[in-house]
């Protein structure tokens, strides 16, 4: 299929759709056996702490505090600087790529040595272990991890403040996959030009070291995630729990706007009611913020393992699909503008990814053309974002 007969297809109310094609549904039953023992019932403080609306309930903190804390996470250092972060971490690889399970909690020792602000050569002790669900189990040879960092280690280096960590890793050691992680930085970078409701990313210059063999693996390209923490703190809010909210609970003007940049990337690997690579902010207000995270299934970074899901009826990643809310045209105009206006940003920013061979940059422009195309005329927007939109898409 070509590009310019991509379809529109929607994803009707209570299911959600997920990278790998297959289909998650909530709710359901658990039966236990009559032989088996029944846990007892949980504390009042243990059932608080796990009843994300208990929490939620909790007293904010005074205003000149909640400003502290969104100006210490807003000029974190790691996030200052745009230029790909030299670092080295070594740790028994082999065994770190043999634990698959989405649920482990397993730790793993490592050391990872970098340049403190100063100048001079740190080394410091961190803890990984293993995350993610189809890269971690399907997709990679090379598995995405976190790592977990002392936090008095990290003073004078450009990870300082920080406790831990996503690192998004390069899948296999090729220059193919090399590109997925450039790829999947642009897009977050878009997203960051667009809404400080995102995520933002420290492109990384990583070297792995085996610990047992003292062997250099690959040096490649990754990139530190800014922790979801840090995200609530700078939206002057705090992470919400909140499985099964619906597109009327939340924040129409973030919601739409995250749903077009989704469109723009060509990304439905994500569902709101499963929280489904998508966090949601709460702030003082009590209104609810959706921000998404992991683009690896997008249109835009087009990975080779990526599939669409059956549900969506899309043959490729690569095919558009708004999933919704449905907004009538007249709704929709000033968010088109605002991109219609940051147009030569977005390919400037394109132009400022490090390293992306000729191809992808070539792939990524051409990919973006094509939305403003969509958005450029009344009669594809009405036909493609407003006409096919289900008022069932609530998800």
């Amino acid at each position: 299929m070509t590009r310019g007969t991509r379809t529109l297809t929607f994803l009707a109310a209570g299911l959600c759709a997920v990278g790998s094609g297959s289909l998650a549904l909530d709710g359901g039953s658990v039966a236990v056996a009559a032989d088996e023992k029944v846990a007892a019932p949980p504390t009042q403080d243990a059932a608080k702490k796990k009843d994300p609306r208990a929490r939620l309930a909790e007293p904010w903190p005074d205003a000149e505090k909640m400003q502290k804390r969104r100006e210490d996470a807003e000029t974190r250092r790691l996030f200052q600087d745009s230029d790909p972060l030299p670092f080295t971490l070594t740790a028994d690889f082999k065994a770190v790529n043999k634990d698959r399970n989405p649920a482990s909690t397993r730790r793993f020792p490592g050391k990872l040595s970098i340049v403190s602000e100063d100048g001079q050569p740190r080394s410091i002790p961190v803890t990984l272990r293993t995350r993610g669900h189809s890269r971690l189990v399907h997709n990679c040879d090379f598995v995405p991890i976190r790592v977990d960092f002392p936090k008095e280690d990290v003073k004078g280096t450009p990870l300082e403040s920080h406790g831990a960590l996503k690192l998004g890793t390069h899948c296999y050691d090729s220059k193919e996959y090399e590109q997925y992680t450039l790829r999947e930085y642009l897009a977050y970078r878009l997203f960051n030009l667009f809404t400080p409701r995102s995520f933002r990313v420290r492109l990384a210059r990583a070297t792995y070291v085996d610990s047992n063999r003292g062997k250099t693996l690959a040096t490649r390209y990754a990139m530190f995630l800014e922790s979801e923490g840090d995200v609530a703190r700078r939206l002057e809010g705090r992470i919400a729990e909140l499985p099964r909210t619906l597109f009327r609970n939340l924040d129409s003007e973030s919601l739409t706007l995250l749903m077009l940049l989704e469109y723009m990337i060509g990304n439905t690997d994500f569902s709101i009611h499963a929280l489904h690579n998508v966090r949601l902010v709460q702030n003082q207000a009590r209104v609810l913020h959706p921000v998404p995270y992991d683009f690896d299934y997008s249109g835009l970074v087009n990975a080779r393992y990526a599939v669409p899901s059956r549900l969506l009826r899309l043959k490729t990643v690569q095919e558009r699909a708004y999933r919704g809310p449905c907004r009538t045209l007249e709704e929709l105009q000033p968010f088109l503008a605002a991109f219609r206006a940051k147009k030569a940003d977005v390919m400037a920013v394109v132009d400022s990814v490090p390293d992306m061979d000729s191809g992808a940059r070539r792939d990524a422009k051409e990919y973006l053309e094509e939305f403003y195309s969509t958005i450029n005329h009344p009669g594809t927007v009405k036909r493609r974002l407003v006409e096919g939109c289900s008022n069932r898409v609530t998800m």
